[in-house]
């Protein structure tokens, strides 16, 4: 079973019928209980920084994920959820995130159009099981305003180019992140959401 974190941050229906098409059975809950049984963990959302990480925390969320993360279970963060992965984010001041991941979260250059919408390409970085079976160059789809500006280089697993180069997957151990929806990324996202499960056991 996989929990997906649901502290309304975003319509994550998308993401349950991407999981179903899989076969792989998931659960939306905020329960700490069903959080601790799961194989897997994922950490879906979309909207602000500082107002997601209030939500965890009025949940009774941030040390549970913390424990469960760092006792080996596999979490994978998706757009903002990525970005919570992270120990500082400067969106409307300065917010404190999990911290599993060293780095901080900015805002992206207003040298191009923000929000980062659309599609855009994955630029391999390094092998790494998450994006088995995927091309270099493969699309995907983006939406967010800010992005991971300060991180481990050998965490970057794939980056897209917006006028920055912009951390797309990353990865520590059992600690994935995408910047990216890949519930809405075609078959390049249920590949990567596959690959994923791949990782729970």
């Amino acid at each position: 079973m996989i929990t997906i974190i649901d502290y309304g941050a975003g319509n994550i229906k998308s993401l349950q019928f991407a999981l179903e098409k899989l076969e792989l059975e998931s659960i939306l809950t905020t329960d700490p209980d069903e959080i601790k049984k799961a194989r897997a963990i994922i950490l879906p959302g979309v909207g602000a920084f500082e107002d997601a990480m209030l939500a965890l925390k009025n949940a009774n969320l941030v040390h549970v994920i913390q424990e469960e993360v760092t006792n080996g279970k596999p979490l994978l963060g998706i757009c903002l959820g990525m970005q919570l992965l992270y120990e500082t984010s400067s969106e409307g001041g300065i917010s404190k995130g999990l911290g599993l991941i060293e780095g901080k979260i900015e805002r992206i250059t207003d040298t191009v159009k923000v929000p980062h919408m659309g599609w855009n390409t994955l630029s391999m970085k390094q092998n790494s099981t998450i994006v088995k079976h995927v091309e270099q160059n493969a699309y995907v789809y983006f939406v967010h305003s800010y992005y991971a500006s300060e991180m481990n280089a050998s965490e970057l697993v794939c980056s897209t180019a917006y006028g920055i180069e912009v951390p797309a997957i990353i990865q520590k151990d059992n600690i994935i992140g995408m910047q990216f929806h890949p519930e809405k990324s075609g078959k390049v996202g249920i590949q990567l959401l596959k690959n994923f499960g791949g990782m729970v056991s």
